[in-house]
């Protein structure tokens, strides 16, 4: 790009300070102008870091910038995605987009309505070693089932253990869009809930149904006391058993990989993505028919 795109941030949490501010004021084609969070002091203590402002509002915040990332809870992206959408301005989306598939579903119509650019944080997707999975499942074919499990304590310790929507909404949430994204990514469009079942601390089993009749299964818990986190993701079928190895790429690189991406978009005019907005309203329909399966 001949000149930066200038990007403010909401929100000033773990996620903002370690992922988003960083890679936002590295990455060549972006700038961090603004930050804007419910705490001002956090917000002035991270604008300081990189020389941007602080905004006294989100919606000065997307007056003055081309782009918004936003790194808050789900519930309060809606309405700030949305006012940004609607402003015109090209958009950093967290997972879920919203708190309800009616909100995710204005803010992703919207965006399109207005030929925005739009990603959503699935940074696994932008690893290297996830992307080198998926081009050799789609060369071998022939895949009938696949597993997923996400097991972690980080609402036992950690950054994250403060988190309260974390608390409140759990594992399906927060892990459950990064697992349901791979396994439909490698298996075809999740097309149904066939069983969900909520145990007790957060634990989460899980039978979904892909198109062409293939099926899959995902555990997700954040309550368990394990370290390192459980990240496991394969799938089977006339080629055997493949699975995804372990993460090789920081969440740091796959941000940087994905501005890449959304900056390439931007410039290009080429607005669409396998992990756009478009996408986070499919995971927040799987996210809804899960909940909607319980007892």
């Amino acid at each position: 790009m001949e000149e930066q795109l200038r990007v403010g941030l909401i929100g000033a949490g773990p996620w903002a300070s370690s992922v988003h501010a960083p890679g936002l004021a590295e990455h060549p084609g972006t700038r961090l102008t603004t930050v804007w969070a419910r705490r001002r002091d956090a917000a002035e203590e991270l604008a300081g870091r990189y020389g941007a402002e602080v905004a006294d509002d989100p919606d000065r915040l997307i007056d003055e910038v081309d782009v918004v990332a936003i790194a808050v809870p789900p519930a309060v992206q809606a309405g700030i995605a949305l006012r940004a959408a609607q402003a015109g301005k090209h958009l950093l989306l967290e997972k879920p987009l919203a708190g309800t598939v009616e909100d995710a579903r204005r803010i992703a119509g919207t965006i399109a309505d207005n030929d925005l650019a739009s990603l959503v944080m699935l940074t696994l997707r932008f690893s290297p070693e996830v992307i080198d999975w998926l081009a050799e499942l789609g060369k071998l074919g022939g895949w009938t089932g696949g597993s997923a499990q996400w097991l972690s304590g980080a609402l036992l310790g950690g950054a994250y253990s403060g988190s309260q929507w974390r608390h409140d909404q759990g594992a399906l949430f927060d892990v459950g869009p990064h697992a349901f994204d791979l396994l439909d990514a490698a298996l075809g469009p999740i097309e149904d809930v066939i069983a969900a079942h909520k145990a007790d601390d957060d634990l989460w089993h899980l039978i979904l149904g892909h198109a062409n009749g293939v099926t899959s299964t995902a555990t997700l818990s954040m309550r368990l006391a394990t370290r390192p986190s459980v990240v496991d993701v394969a799938v089977y079928g006339s080629h055997g058993h493949l699975a995804l190895g372990g993460r090789q790429t920081s969440a740091q690189q796959a941000y940087t990989a994905m501005l890449d991406n959304f900056v390439a978009m931007v410039d290009s005019g080429v607005h669409t993505h396998a992990c756009d907005a478009q996408r986070g309203l499919h995971l927040q329909q799987i996210l809804d028919r899960i909940v909607a399966t319980l007892p």
